[in-house]
C-alpha cells in the first residue's frame, strides 16, 4: 500500500486482501478502476486553478501510479497541459512551496567524485530512459535551479502515457550547481543549493561524471538532455552524441515536430519543401535545431547543403544573421547569409519574402499585427509557428494569427490554444508539442537497443508524424494528429526509428518481421494486474 507502483488503494481484490494481509486496512467495498477515476475526477475538476489540479495529479502519482497513468492516458487532451506545458512552468516556479514527495535523483556539486555511488542508491536497476536538466533554462522562464526537476518528471510521465515505457524504467535527474535567480536564493523554501551557479571546469566535471556513471550503472538507458542553457546544450550534444545514446529534446525534438508541421502545412498550400523560404525569429537551441533538421530534409530532396542553408534565415536580438557580423556564436555561423544588415522585421520580410515564420524567440508578442499582415501579403497563406513555451511566451496567439491574416495563416504553437471561429469558419490550432516525437523516438531506441541517436531518426520521425495527419485534420487547419491518437503516433514513430537503427548498423536487437506487433507488446498498459 505504500509502494505507488503496486498500490491499488480501494481496488485491491478480495483475494489480494486475504493473501496480502490487507483486511481492515482499506474500506470493504472493492472499487473498479472506473469508480476510482470517477472519484478522482469529481474532485479534480472542481479545483479553482490549474496549479491545484497539478498538485492533485502529482499526489496521485505519489500513491497509485497505475491509476495516475490510466487517467492521463485516457484523458490525454485534458491532462497534458497540466502535467506539462504550460502548467509545469508555474509548478517549477513554485516547486519548493508545493513539494510533497521526492521524485527522481538530485546530483549536486557536493556529490562530485561520488556520482556512481549516488546512482546506486536508486532502487530500480532496469532504467531505460533518463531525462536530465541543470535547470538553467526552464522553458522560457530562465534559471530555476533545482526547481527545474518538474521538467524531467513531466517529460517522463509523457514517455509512459504516450509511448508505454514502464514508469519503473524512467529516471528523472536534476543536476544542481546553484542558481543565479536571486529570488530563489532569498527563498527559505527553495530546495536546491543556496549558491550562485558554478560554471567552468567544476561544472563540466560534474556533468561528465554523471554521464559516465549513468552509462555504466544503467547501460541500456537513453539519456535525454532537457532545458540546458544554449551555450551548454549544443556543446554537450556535440560532445556525447557519438559515444553515448543521447539526444537533446529542445534542439532535436523541437526540430522534428516543427518539420512535421511544415510537411503537413505544405499539403494545405500545395507547395514543395524545396521552394520555401523560412524566417526564424530566435537563433537559440530550438531555432537552430529546426534549421539544421530543415537543411537535412532539403538535402534529402536534392538540394546541396549550401542551397539548403540559403532557404533558412534567422533573426536574433541584434537583427538579421548575416556574414558581415562578428558577434555570431558557433551555432549561428552556419546560417549567416550574404545580405546587408537589417534590424527591422518588417523590412526583413519585405526583402526576403518568406513563406514561413518560425517563432522560437521566447519573447511574447514578437509576431505583431504588422508582421503577420506583411507575411500574408508576401506569401498569401503564410505558415506561422509560434513555438515558444509556456503560453505567456508565445510569439502570438492563435486568435491573433487567424484574425490578422484574415484566416489565411496556417498556425501552430508550442502550448495549446482552443479551437476558435473566424468569419464563420472553425479553426483547430495545431500544437507543435514535442510529445508527438520524443516518446516514440525513445520507444524505438529501446526496442532496437540502438547505441546512438543519429539525426536520421528525427527526420524519419517527422516524416512519419506528418503522414498520420488526415485530410479531415487539414480541413480544420489542424497540422498534427489529435492527441487522442498519441499512443498510435508513438508506436508508428517507434517502428520507423527502430528501422533506422537497423539500417544504420546501430541496433543491438534484431526486430522480427512484424516489428509493429513486437514493439506494441513492449508498451505498458496502465490497468491493474493480479498481485496473487
Amino acid at each position: 500500500m505504500q509502494d505507488p507502483v503496486l498500490n491499488k488503494g480501494t481496488a485491491f481484490t478480495e483475494a489480494e486482501r486475504d493473501a496480502l494481509g490487507l483486511r481492515g486496512l482499506v474500506p470493504p467495498h472493492v472499487q473498479t478502476i472506473d469508480e476510482q477515476v470517477q472519484r478522482f475526477l469529481g474532485i479534480y475538476r472542481k479545483r479553482a486553478t490549474d496549479l491545484e489540479r497539478y498538485i492533485d495529479l502529482s499526489s496521485l502519482q505519489d500513491r497509485n501510479q497505475t491509476l495516475y497513468y490510466h487517467i492521463i492516458t485516457r484523458f490525454i487532451e485534458e491532462m497534458m497541459p497540466l502535467i506539462y506545458t504550460p502548467t509545469v512552468g508555474l509548478a517549477c516556479q513554485q516547486f519548493g512551496q508545493i513539494f510533497r514527495r521526492s521524485h527522481g535523483m538530485y546530483i549536486s556539486q557536493k556529490d562530485l567524485g561520488n556520482v556512481a555511488q549516488l546512482l546506486n542508491n536508486w532502487p530500480r536497476k532496469d532504467i531505460r530512459v533518463i531525462v536530465v536538466t541543470d535547470g538553467e533554462r526552464i522553458l522560457g522562464l530562465g534559471d530555476l535551479g533545482a526547481n527545474g526537476m518538474g521538467i524531467p518528471i513531466g517529460k517522463l510521465s509523457l514517455y509512459t502515457a504516450c509511448a508505454g515505457i514502464h514508469p519503473t524504467q524512467c529516471l528523472p535527474v536534476a543536476i544542481d550547481v546553484g542558481t543565479n535567480n536571486q529570488s530563489l536564493l532569498d527563498d527559505p523554501l527553495y530546495l536546491g543549493l543556496h549558491q550562485h551557479r558554478t560554471t567552468g571546469e567544476i561544472y563540466d566535471a560534474l556533468v561528465d561524471e554523471f554521464i559516465t556513471a549513468a552509462s555504466a550503472t544503467f547501460p541500456q538507458a537513453l539519456i535525454q538532455f532537457e532545458d540546458f542553457a544554449n551555450h551548454n546544450a549544443f556543446r554537450f550534444l556535440h560532445k556525447y552524441r557519438n559515444s553515448v545514446c543521447t539526444f537533446n529534446d529542445d534542439i532535436q525534438g523541437t526540430a522534428a515536430v516543427a518539420l512535421a508541421g511544415i510537411y503537413s502545412a505544405l499539403r494545405i498550400t500545395g507547395g514543395n519543401l524545396r521552394d520555401q523560404r523560412f524566417l526564424f525569429f530566435g537563433a537559440g537551441e530550438a531555432g537552430t535545431g529546426v534549421g539544421e533538421l530543415m537543411v537535412t530534409a532539403l538535402q534529402a530532396e536534392g538540394l546541396s547543403e549550401a542551397q539548403a542553408r540559403k532557404a533558412c534565415w534567422f533573426i536574433d536580438s541584434k537583427g538579421l544573421v548575416v556574414q558581415s557580423r562578428t558577434d555570431l556564436n558557433e551555432q549561428k555561423r552556419p546560417f549567416a547569409q550574404e545580405h546587408a544588415p537589417l534590424k527591422d522585421p518588417l523590412a526583413i520580410i519585405e526583402a526576403l519574402r518568406p513563406t514561413a515564420l518560425i517563432g522560437a524567440s521566447g519573447q511574447a508578442g514578437t509576431f505583431t499585427q504588422e508582421i503577420i499582415q506583411a507575411a500574408t501579403r508576401v506569401a498569401g497563406r503564410p505558415i506561422v509557428f509560434a513555438l515558444s513555451n509556456p503560453t505567456s511566451k508565445a510569439e502570438c496567439t492563435a486568435e491573433q494569427a487567424y484574425t490578422w491574416s484574415r484566416g489565411a495563416a496556417i498556425f501552430a504553437s508550442g502550448s495549446p490554444f482552443a479551437p476558435l471561429e473566424f468569419e464563420g469558419q472553425w479553426f483547430v490550432p495545431g500544437q507543435g508539442n514535442n510529445a508527438y516525437i520524443f516518446p516514440g523516438v525513445g520507444l524505438g531506441i529501446i526496442a532496437s537497443g540502438s547505441r546512438l541517436v543519429p539525426d536520421a531518426m528525427f527526420l524519419a520521425a517527422a516524416q512519419t508524424l506528418a503522414q498520420l495527419v488526415t485530410e479531415s485534420d487539414l480541413k480544420q487547419g489542424r497540422i498534427y494528429p489529435s492527441l487522442k491518437q498519441i499512443r498510435e503516433v508513438s508506436l508508428a514513430i517507434a517502428v520507423t526509428v527502430a528501422r533506422v537503427a537497423e539500417e544504420s548498423g546501430l541496433a543491438t536487437r534484431k526486430l522480427p518481421e512484424d516489428a509493429r506487433s513486437a514493439i506494441q507488446k513492449l508498451m505498458y498498459v496502465p490497468n491493474y494486474v493480479s498481485l496473487v
